[in-house]
């Protein structure tokens, strides 16, 4: 049955978005030619005509020329409710395909059900030597349970999809030991404040606040061709292949607030003995001040050593100190941080809570020396190794260190909220008005 034809009204935003979709490279096909029907449409031509254009049948460009007509005022709401990526997506689904209801389903929800829960355990326990799940796998782990009688790998991975279940995909995440909330509490806020009174101690009490911490495992890898450098349009290219020549750990210090690397240690090794040959070697620099030294909990960082290095700076006779495991400040871990940590002692260590190295700043300074340093090199040899390491912290402390201005208290930080400036009833009419009135490109019949 012929009659007229659905009249099409478009704004100037919708005009400009349709335009826009005949033209995208990325939109479907038939988003394409929905947008010139409803274009052509707008120019008054019939449906005979559009159907020529577009090689579609007139009953076609009827049903999308309603489809319009019926969407206008609530598109016309959207456009001044919504912004421009929001509208786009609106338009879309304007012209999109309703939902169909499909072929029944060959799989019960209790199949499916079964399928999900197999894919939140661990393989391991299904006996396959393999940490996390493919869609081949679990198909064939299904069948094998008899879950379903058959399922394709790529039927799985489109169920995994529905439940945004991604058994390949995972992320690091860990939970602070302390049993003690406030005592974690207590331990940040020391260490935020023993950055905040650096200054102050360096300039009335001469005491140098240093972070400490090592990088261990830093391989010698020489690769076995020269890298080629980038030129214009085109990226370095590197050897893949490589020749190892060892590992070695650098023990470094970072000066709170001269902004410095001082000190650094660069050995094979990492024990007891070595950290505090490390310590000494840095009190050497100025053995007459007082030293704060931040680091993380590591047992070497409040060893044997360690207490009778500091104990013989501040003059305490070493045969009071008792012995390992027995007696005194040196029976156990505890009694050993506690006099490590004692405020009154002319040298003294601050230690980070657990899990917290990024409480640390001679962390952010590792990331530098990884990124510039390491990462793209290729070393002959640890000697080679260890003095590009020496050359590039001397070329760090002289062009790129300063002091890192930490504005964290230990609390947690409490973001700006935008308030918007309240608009009067009068100024949403007037505007809503333009919107709807003036905006129209064309209002034909």
């Amino acid at each position: 049955m012929s009659g007229k034809a659905a009249h099409i009204e478009l704004t100037t935003r919708m005009y400009e978005i349709l335009t826009q979709l005949t033209e995208s490279r990325n939109a479907s096909q038939a988003i394409i030619v929905r947008a010139r029907i409803i274009l052509l449409g707008f120019d008054q031509l019939k449906n005979q005509e559009i159907a020529t254009a577009v090689d579609r049948c007139a009953k076609t460009i009827g049903i999308w020329r309603r489809r319009w007509r019926d969407s206008f005022q609530a598109l016309l709401q959207m456009q001044f409710d919504l912004n421009q990526s929001a509208f786009r997506r609106a338009i879309i689904d304007t012209l999109s395909d309703a939902p169909r209801s499909g072929s029944p389903g060959r799989f019960t929800d209790e199949q499916l059900t079964g399928l999900i829960a197999l894919a939140c355990k661990d393989p391991q326990n299904s006996g396959r030597p393999v940490t996390s799940w493919t869609g081949a796998e679990l198909a064939d782990e299904a069948q094998r349970r008899q879950l379903v009688d058959a399922i394709s790998a790529s039927h799985v991975n489109r169920v995994l999809r529905e439940v945004t279940l991604k058994p390949h995909r995972s992320r690091y995440w860990c939970n602070t030991t302390e049993q003690d909330p406030e005592k974690f509490q207590r331990e940040v806020e020391t260490v935020c404040r023993t950055y905040r009174e650096a200054q102050q101690l360096a300039d009335e009490q001469q005491t140098h606040t240093v972070c400490i911490d090592e990088m261990t495992s830093l391989q010698a890898n020489e690769r076995r061709a020269e890298t080629k450098r980038a030129r214009p349009g085109q990226p370095a290219r590197e050897e893949f292949q490589y020749t190892r020549h060892g590992t070695v750990c650098v023990t470094a210090n970072w000066h709170v607030t001269q902004g410095q690397l001082l000190a650094t240690t660069i050995t094979e090794t990492r024990d007891n003995h070595d950290f505090a040959r490390h310590i000494a070697q840095t009190i050497s620099t100025d053995p007459q001040a007082g030293w704060v030294f931040v680091v993380d909990n590591l047992n070497t960082h409040c060893g044997a050593p360690l207490v009778k290095l500091v104990a013989e700076q501040l003059g305490i006779d070493p045969d009071t100190l008792g012995k390992v495991k027995r007696e005194g400040v040196l029976k156990t871990m505890t009694s050993r941080r506690e006099f490590l940590t004692d405020p009154a002692h002319r040298i003294r260590f601050v230690y980070l809570p657990n899990h917290s190295s990024w409480l640390n700043q001679i962390e952010i300074v590792f990331g530098i020396i990884k990124r510039r340093a390491l990462r793209r090199g290729s070393f002959t040899s640890k000697q080679d190794l260890i003095e590009k390491l020496q050359r590039f912290i001397e070329y760090f402390n002289q062009h790129l260190a300063r002091p890192m201005r930490w504005t964290y208290t230990g609390h947690r930080t409490q973001k700006k909220q935008q308030v918007e400036r309240p608009r009067t009833w009068r100024e949403l009419r007037k505007t809503r008005k333009q919107w709807q009135q003036f905006a129209l490109v064309g209002n034909y019949l």
